[in-house]
């Protein structure tokens, strides 16, 4: 069983502050999630390679990179220039194959992510080569949406497959996720759990993440 880790979303931090915000979270956590968006895959602006670019030079963090874009195979090269650890793509995109391979191929771990409405076995066939599988527990695009629980069947088929075949994959969940909330992810099988507006929008963003992970640790 993976250890409970939360990954601060940056999507909902002072974008012209993006330093101190990842100094704020850096004492409860070792992994920053940065959503990618393009206008096209989904209905948002944010940001590229060049802001993961300075975000590296601040942090030694894990750069958990949430690509949300219709042609990630164009820019996974400069995201891993950039300096990212890690990109999800999303099965919805396709040529999943190809991306997973490319990925390693650069050196990024690969991850694969899926949106609310999309069937759990679109996302089966490749859950032993990857090293993440993010289940969307909102619609992507944008920030401060309520969970949508309908999504745990998924997010507890994904744990069986991976528990019974042995592989290792990382099960993260990405929308809505809070106190409240990740007791009920984490009951079905999640280790790993993105929050932005339940870190940024805190008083103390580090004690924040640490009430996600505790409340977490308490439902498994």
């Amino acid at each position: 069983m993976h250890p409970v880790r939360v990954a601060p979303s940056i999507l909902a931090a002072d974008f012209a502050n993006l330093a101190a915000a990842v100094a704020q979270v850096a004492p409860a956590t070792d992994i920053l999630h940065v959503d990618v968006m393009d206008g096209h895959f989904v209905p948002n602006i944010s940001i590229g390679p060049p802001v993961v670019q300075s975000l590296r030079r601040h942090t030694d963090m894990f750069l958990d990179c949430h690509l949300m874009i219709s042609d990630p195979a164009e820019y996974l090269p400069a995201f891993k220039k950039a300096g990212a650890d890690g990109c999800t793509v999303h099965v919805e995109v396709g040529d999943t194959s190809e991306l997973i391979a490319q990925m390693r191929d650069l050196g990024l771990a690969p991850g694969l992510a899926v949106n609310p409405d999309t069937p759990f076995e679109s996302v089966e066939p490749f859950l032993g080569d990857v090293d993440l599988v993010l289940f969307m527990t909102v619609h992507p695009g944008f920030g401060g949406q309520s969970f949508i629980a309908d999504v745990m069947p998924k997010v507890k088929a994904a744990r069986t497959l991976l528990d019974g075949r042995g592989w290792s994959a990382t099960v993260q969940v990405d929308g809505g996720i809070d106190e409240a909330t990740a007791p009920e992810a984490a009951a079905a099988g999640a280790d790993l759990f993105v929050a932005g507006t339940a870190v940024f929008a805190q008083p103390d963003p580090a004690d924040a993440v640490s009430r996600i992970k505790r409340a977490a640790e308490n439902a498994r």
